[in-house]
């Protein structure tokens, strides 16, 4: 279908280095018929538990799981506020779940929403996992970090470069969902989308390890599949020290580009009462519908056909004019926006610069792997790199950084490879 052509999507998450459970959840739902992309469009979500025991983890599933089954659930809404509803009464059960039992008092979960319908990208968002664009060669964050800093910082109270920067932890959340009654929800858009925009949904185990133009690099080289892993593998080499969870969408067609599809505007704050339809129009249904009958038992099948589309077409005209969707309130588009994304912009060329750390990545890697003995196959490294080197020499850095993130990719995928193998071997057998 052209509407999913023009789309290429993938997430991944991944426990990190020194955790030992996962509380990132994601989720994904790509509209599989053309309906329901003009309708919902495309849906992708991230979101990031916080509490002790398995209360994080329960808070960000019941999340992914809760805010899309009602999205799509709230059909009679245009999508910003039956994406606002949902999230509100997933937050609800959420904090009614942890009212209920004492090991998940004040669970909660960052959520980060992303909608790329005809009519624009739409985000919704509450915490600090990220949604960021990739347009050209700089990279947009488009939410706001419910964050400590980022709030002093619109305060005006935490000037960038004071030693008050270095105090105030980056980790400290204003925002999250699940742990009140009820919760503020960011709108943003929506922003037009262009063939060749990327979208990055992702935890901040990712953005705290790997800086913006390092992921609008690698996002500009690299295949959504592989971006992802690598990215993942990178922010690990780092230390890897949270969970770290990446939802990639590439526009690679006009298809899923604004304007390919304009679709009903998005509206916020209209009327969603049934209409009235005109008596006539049920008077007909209901006439033709027993006439159809009436000729089928005489044996009069043909006009009993014409009687029953008749009565079909009626019905469905009365149904379209009942249920056709919210009226009046404020259109979205055109100037009035929700939000006021995107919040900060870099410029991130792929460059011998980011070439050039990547290659000392590895280098620090591949020592570290001799160190430790490990046993790999250095061959495909090594064929990794001498292509990056070639293609750095060349000024192709996109092909540089692709070759280096795939040689990342290798060796952590071997040396993951290399611990499970370990850790069997040391365990205990009767």
């Amino acid at each position: 279908m052209s509407f999913q052509t023009g789309l290429q999507s993938v997430a991944l998450s991944d426990v990190g280095m020194r955790r030992t459970t996962n509380q990132d959840s994601q989720t994904l739902v790509v509209a599989d018929t053309a309906d329901i992309y003009r309708d919902r469009g495309h849906f992708f979500m991230v979101a990031d538990g916080m509490g002790a025991h398995a209360a994080g983890e329960l808070a960000s599933k019941l999340a992914v799981e809760g805010v899309p089954h009602l999205y799509f659930k709230h059909r009679e809404f245009s999508p910003p506020e039956a994406l606002q509803r949902a999230i509100q009464e997933t937050n609800t059960e959420i904090n009614r779940r942890g009212m209920a039992n004492p090991d998940f008092h004040n669970m909660g979960t960052t959520a980060s929403i992303l909608l790329l319908l005809p009519q624009g990208a739409l985000a919704a968002h509450i915490g600090d996992s990220r949604i960021y664009r990739l347009r050209g060669d700089t990279i947009h964050q488009l939410t706001f970090d419910h964050s400590l800093q980022w709030e002093l910082k619109a305060a005006g109270q935490l000037p960038e470069g004071t030693d008050l920067a270095a105090v105030v932890p980056k980790n400290v959340i204003t925002r999250s969902l699940g742990p009140n009654p009820t919760v503020q929800i960011d709108l943003e858009g929506p922003h037009p989308i262009q063939q060749g925009d990327v979208y990055l949904l992702c935890s901040d185990g990712l953005t705290g390890r790997v800086e913006d133009a390092e992921l609008g690099a690698i996002l500009a080289s690299v295949p959504p599949a592989e971006a992802a892993q690598s990215l993942i593998d990178l922010a690990n080499l780092r230390g890897g020290p949270d969970n770290c969870t990446v939802i990639i969408a590439r526009v690679v067609g006009p298809e899923a580009a604004t304007g390919a599809d304009s679709g009903q505007p998005l509206r916020m704050g209209g009327s969603h009462s049934a209409r009235t339809v005109h008596p006539a129009v049920w008077i007909v249904a209901g006439v033709c519908l027993l006439a159809a009958i009436i000729l089928a038992m005489l044996g009069l099948l043909i006009p009993a056909g014409v009687a029953l589309a008749a009565a079909a077409l009626a019905g469905i005209f009365g149904a379209v004019q009942r249920f056709q969707g919210p009226t009046g309130g404020t259109e979205l588009g055109r100037g009035h926006m929700l939000g006021r994304g995107p919040y900060t912009s870099a410029v991130c060329p792929p460059s011998t610069e980011l070439a050039q750390s990547l290659a000392g990545t590895l280098d620090e890697l591949r020592d570290a792997a001799r160190e430790g003995d490990w046993t790999i196959n250095w061959q495909p490294l090594d064929e990794s790199c001498r292509a990056a080197v070639q293609a750095t020499h060349a000024k192709k850095f996109s092909e540089a950084i692709r070759h280096y993130c795939r040689g990342i990719s290798y060796v952590m995928k071997e040396l993951r490879s290399q611990t499970n193998r370990r850790a069997s071997d040391s365990a205990v057998k009767y």
